[in-house]
């Protein structure tokens, strides 16, 4: 009899998850549907909120605008596409990167051009992969790109630990013209205050992977005591902003400065000790698990997969006012940049194994931030 009751439990608990799923599918599906397709250009008072630029990707990851306004988009599981202005993206892929290993979190990341691009067709990718000794690793490697395809050039940095979670992965060039990276502490919390490890930190190097000029420590580091950094972005005093997944909460919002401790797993959150930096934003009890973010018009957008949203930190000085945007309405968001007109792009990442994909996804998303 006891059995036979927790049977029923049982299957009212599966019925009642099955029609949550199925209302969250259908008001998700229905908002999406009500999103039209990127339209030739506009000022921007007339682009809606919303407009789908392009969609069926596979989990991309990183997204890089080229000078003709075409973008070059990594799907975690190795490729790299080319999407043009209209959305369309290319019969062929662009690259296929075979050596990527797409285990949990780890596989094909961030992307960036070269600043002289234009004349050295450089561009640069982070992805995960396997040693001889089938360890997991990462490195960032610079690649030709010739309008059609890429070709590797070389490996500028290599032998950054790797494990299936904690593996980091945001590239860009700052201000400065050097690269900068992010990397996870490779779910082995303590490499983050280790020096002699590349792990949980925030490297800066020049564009063939040597330390650039000024680093604090003589070699690639340039902060550290980080547990999974997975965006950066400049404001428009070059102040650089990070954001940090926290440990099922407690995210961050770092202003990151040369050689400073930023505390894990010392510390996390607004938890407090000599020598180590707290954030200037943190998520508290619950969990953004930010994965990008972009500076524009004086404020950090940063997205959240767990979180489903678009974040707004609103600089004022060295504080910021937080707001939330798009709750729910198109899933998990990676990841976000600026683009031309001043307009957001955002991709969603429904198809990682931890949500529920539409027909349709993954989309990359152009929002109007004067509509927010």
């Amino acid at each position: 009899m006891r059995i036979m009751k927790k049977l029923i439990l049982l299957i009212i608990f599966l019925i009642l998850l099955g029609s949550v799923a199925i209302v969250w599918l259908f008001n998700t599906s229905k908002r999406i549907a009500d999103i039209p397709k990127v339209q030739p250009e506009k000022q921007r008072e007339d682009i809606p909120l919303l407009s789908v630029l392009a969609q069926n990707l596979e989990i991309p990851w990183g997204m890089a605008f080229l000078p003709d306004g075409s973008m070059l988009v990594t799907e975690r599981p190795g490729r790299v596409q080319l999407i043009n202005k209209a959305g369309i993206i290319s019969s062929s892929t662009v690259a296929n990167i075979t050596d990527v290993v797409p285990k949990g979190e780890g596989g094909l990341h961030g992307i960036a051009l070269h600043p002289s691009f234009l004349s050295n067709r450089f561009v640069y990718l982070y992805f995960t992969y396997e040693s001889g000794e089938k360890q997991t690793l990462n490195q960032v490697a610079r690649f030709v790109y010739d309008g059609r395809a890429m070709t590797l050039d070389k490996v500028i940095v290599d032998g950054i630990p790797g494990s299936r979670f904690h593996d980091g992965g945001r590239i860009k060039f700052g201000p400065d013209n050097f690269l900068y990276i992010t990397t996870g502490d490779a779910e082995q919390p303590d490499l983050a205050q280790d020096f002699s490890s590349l792990a949980g930190k925030i490297l800066r190097v020049t564009d063939d992977g040597k330390p650039a000029p000024g680093n604090p420590f003589g070699n690639l580091v340039y902060s550290y005591g980080h547990r999974n950094p997975q965006g950066i972005t400049w404001d428009d005093t070059n102040r650089l902003w990070e954001t940090e997944h926290g440990p099922t909460a407690t995210d961050e919002l770092n202003i990151i400065e040369k050689g400073r401790n930023y505390g894990w797993p010392e510390i996390r959150g607004s938890q407090k000790k000599e020598g180590m930096v707290t954030p200037v934003a943190e998520s508290g009890d619950d969990t953004w698990a930010p994965a990008s973010a972009a500076y524009l018009d004086g404020s950090v957008f940063f997205t959240g997969l767990r979180g489903q949203a678009l974040y707004e930190a609103k600089i004022d000085g060295s504080s910021v006012v937080l707001k939330e945007h798009l709750k729910g309405e198109l899933g998990r968001i990676r990841n976000v940049i600026a683009g031309p007109g001043s307009l957001l792009y955002i991709a969603t990442s429904n198809r990682d194994g931890r949500s529920i994909p539409l027909a349709g996804d993954d989309r990359i998303v152009r929002v109007n931030p004067k509509k927010l």
